[in-house]
């Protein structure tokens, strides 16, 4: 997780920032804080800084024991109730060894020891009165719909195997997740998915829950409007070249629209020290994740992302916390969906909220030549990546007809970058292209075959061409 820690001590104590002393346990108080950063907007707890930000650190030896103590407890609903896992971070920071913990927005109330606590820039305060209490439960539920509570929604209702998968998933991203241990029912609780609404009093699953797990037919009839159109507009800009229409549940979107990025974008060679990463997937698992969990689903706002020939766009109804461009030097991260959020961090699906964004802007340079994203938050939110462009083939309608319908999307790749630069050799196809050098070969004597390209001149001293009367 990139955290700016300078960034942090110079915005200092406030309503989204705590610093506490803690050299070998987690201070008594930690947890009223953490309670009203849950009920309020959500904030950065600091352990082993002071009030007037002097760095004493946290004793190294004691990090370890404080960060499963913080799990544990975080996960306990004597001590938090709802329970909401957190998670912390050990950084070193002028030669002393801190504890960085972020706590994230809650669309649900929280006490701690029985005791409800919100946030002001004066730091933790309960609230003793019944009318404070019925306030903040008023606010939450206006701003968080994922709680809404179905009582007649049934595990029968959800696609069988479903939570199994999921929660097998968490548990090879994280062998000791203090879930695995839960029961289905205690893991429907624990994660917020299971619910009871103080106004009504009825119990059942969320709209979070249904939405993670729900069969296609029984989200339609929930949320009829429901749909994330994967649409490919590189030819027909009017209509589009490809579709992909998903109503089905978050779990199997998530991996819908990453098989259509990966049918349509190619993947760039790139090491990372000397590790060898995939920048499409860095950059657009985010995109994707971002779309489905921050999305207001009680809009009928149509979702989709749409594939370009110098851009992936998307867009999503939205319940704006700030208004205008995202950027990671103004970025406080505020989740929509925070239950549906955690689900998908704890599969390893996303980052915590502000990793994915400032990783967007990272790669984005790298994948494409070009780091102007934007991620705009307005009542539609609007995401844009900017693509390597794609330079139209300017040949007969003959040839732009094979260009269409014979050719695959790599060989298409090959033909945007030989117009681009006709001495372009091989190897820089394949770091282009994402595949290897035989394969570039293979693509490149398929093309020479079907009358869309020659070599002119010697292998070392010539230059390809488009053949633009091709019979």
């Amino acid at each position: 997780m990139d955290i700016n820690i300078p960034q942090i001590l110079a915005k200092g104590e406030g309503v989204s920032v705590e610093f506490k002393k803690a050299r070998n346990k987690l201070p008594e108080s930690l947890f009223e804080t953490i309670c009203a950063f849950l009920n309020r907007n959500g904030g950065v707890v600091l352990l082993g800084v002071t009030d007037d930000k002097k760095i004493e650190g946290v004793d190294p030896e004691s990090a370890d024991v404080m960060i499963k103590n913080l799990v544990n407890l975080s996960n306990n609903t004597q001590h938090l109730a709802p329970s909401f896992l957190l998670e912390s971070t050990k950084i070193e920071y002028e030669n002393r060894l801190i504890i960085h913990i972020f706590v994230p927005a809650s669309s649900q109330v929280h006490r701690c020891k029985g005791k409800v606590f919100d946030r002001s820039a004066d730091g933790d305060f309960e609230l003793k009165s019944d009318e404070q209490i019925k306030q903040l439960y008023v606010r939450k539920n206006a701003l968080y719909t994922e709680n809404t509570v179905y009582p007649y929604l049934y595990e029968t209702d959800f696609v069988p195997g479903l939570v199994e998968r999921v929660r097998r998933i968490i548990k090879i991203n994280r062998a000791d997740h203090p879930w695995n241990e839960l029961s289905d029912k205690e893991f429907f609780i624990t994660t917020g998915l299971y619910s009871r609404d103080l106004a009504s009093g009825t119990a059942g699953f969320t709209l979070a829950a249904l939405l993670l797990f729900g069969k296609d037919e029984v989200i339609q009839s929930a949320i009829p409007h429901y749909k994330v159109d994967a649409l490919l507009r590189r030819v027909d800009l009017d209509r589009y070249d490809d579709r992909e229409n998903i109503r089905c549940n978050l779990v199997e979107a998530y991996d819908k629209l990453m098989a259509f990025i990966a049918k349509h974008l190619s993947d760039k060679f790139y090491l990372e020290g000397d590790q060898r990463i995939s920048l499409r997937d860095k950059i657009f698992r985010e995109i994707v994740a971002n779309m489905l969990i921050h999305r207001e689903y009680m809009n009928a706002y149509p979702t989709s992302l749409v594939i370009y020939n110098d851009r992936v766009e998307t867009k999503n109804a939205n319940k704006p916390h700030l208004y205008g461009q995202l950027r990671p030097d103004n970025f406080e991260p505020f989740p929509k969906n925070p239950h549906i959020a955690q689900i998908f961090t704890q599969m390893g699906r996303s980052e915590e909220l502000g990793t994915g964004l400032r990783n967007v802007y990272k790669y984005s340079k790298e994948y494409s030549g070009n780091g102007d994203v934007q991620f705009l938050e307005e009542d539609i939110f609007i995401a844009k990546v900017p693509l390597i462009a794609h330079v139209p083939i300017k040949v007969t309608d003959k040839v732009t007809d094979k260009v269409t319908d014979k050719v695959t999307d790599n060989q298409k790749e090959i033909i945007y970058a030989i117009e681009k630069n006709n001495t372009i050799s091989t190897q820089e196809l394949s770091s282009i292209v994402g595949i290897s050098q035989r394969k570039i070969k293979e693509n490149i004597a398929k093309l020479k075959m079907i009358g869309i390209i020659e070599r002119v001149g010697t292998a070392k001293g010539g230059y390809w061409k488009i053949i633009d009367d091709a019979n």
